[in-house]
């Protein structure tokens, strides 16, 4: 039996930091994130990723570690973050990342013409930046 429902978009990435600054930083200042003005409290930072569904614009959420929210254990299990790129962006990605210093991995995923360019926020959480190209996709 199928739920009564259909999954329609990413609402939220919701991470819990031990440096909000950095964290915001990051996300703001590299990866080019719109931070949203307002909050529901002041240990919180709130960017825009983009529109979503229904009028729910889709966000990344940084919390201090120690904000009040769901409980998810010790460790999360948090695996990485993706967020979606043009394909004709990644190069100029790839080099903004050098500008910067920071390292990158690129992974390919022809079963469904993806590539993915890596990092790693200042807290350690992998960041990919994925983009869909059909020359990608395994014949």
């Amino acid at each position: 039996m199928s739920p009564p429902f259909k999954i329609r978009a990413l609402g939220e990435i919701a991470i819990r930091c031990d440096d909000l600054a950095r964290m915001a930083a990051f996300y703001g200042d590299i990866l080019g994130l719109e931070r949203m003005v307002g909050s529901a409290a002041p240990n919180i930072v709130f960017f825009r990723i983009a529109e979503g569904f229904g009028g729910h614009t889709q966000i990344l959420a940084l919390f201090e570690k120690d904000a009040q929210g769901p409980v998810t254990g010790a460790a999360s299990s948090l695996h990485h973050i993706a967020l979606t790129v043009r394909y004709a962006d990644q190069d100029a990605i790839m080099a903004w990342y050098e500008e910067q210093g920071l390292t990158y991995r690129v992974e390919h995923f022809g079963w469904v013409g993806w590539r993915g360019v890596f990092t790693t926020d200042p807290e350690g959480n992998t960041v990919e930046l994925v983009a869909y190209d059909a020359s990608l996709k395994d014949a």
